[in-house]
């Protein structure tokens, strides 16, 4: 087993639970959160955190979730589990741990009828991590703080552009 699980009953840890509203429509919440992952996902929040890095999010049910760096060593990340474009994405997340200790991530992307969008995301599982599923949740909190503010400022700094397609590459 991974470090710190155990095997048998544990008790339920509470999910992560965070909701915000964006003003953007759900299909440019959705976008900015899956295909332009790269523009606004900080290194500090990274394996390698090294300079250049790409961040890719594989749009599809079964598509992988990683890094890649300049050197084009791959660490993986997750595993896309619902895709539900613009309203629900869902992922297996084992972000600097072993794919058995995977947690869950789900995010729904909720019209709000005015151009804005509420984005609700719930964070579960920590369960399968055993001793450690406590400590690690309070962890990931912690990191969804000081995540998110690049992500809400993404949607907002290119709210009235056109849906894209590709990628942009950091100059």
């Amino acid at each position: 087993p991974a470090s710190g699980r155990q095997h048998g009953a544990q008790a339920m840890i509470e999910p992560i639970h965070i909701a915000f509203d964006v003003a953007a429509p759900p299909a440019h919440a959705f976008d900015v959160w899956t295909a332009r992952i790269a523009q606004w996902w900080p290194a500090d929040h990274t394996v390698s955190a090294t300079p250049g890095l790409t961040v890719v999010l594989e749009g599809r049910a079964g598509g992988r979730i990683f890094e890649r760096t300049l050197e084009g060593v791959e660490h993986e990340w997750g595993e896309v589990t619902v895709w539900e474009p613009p309203r629900r994405l869902a992922y297996l997340w084992h972000l600097r741990r072993d794919r058995a200790d995977a947690t869950e991530v789900e995010i729904r992307f909720v019209d709000r009828g005015d151009s804005t969008t509420r984005v609700e995301i719930e964070h579960r599982g920590w369960e399968r991590l055993g001793t450690d599923g406590g400590s690690w949740r309070d962890r990931n909190e912690g990191g969804w703080a000081t995540l998110l503010p690049h992500y809400r400022a993404a949607v907002s700094a290119d709210a009235n552009e056109p849906t894209a397609t590709t990628i942009r590459q950091p100059a």
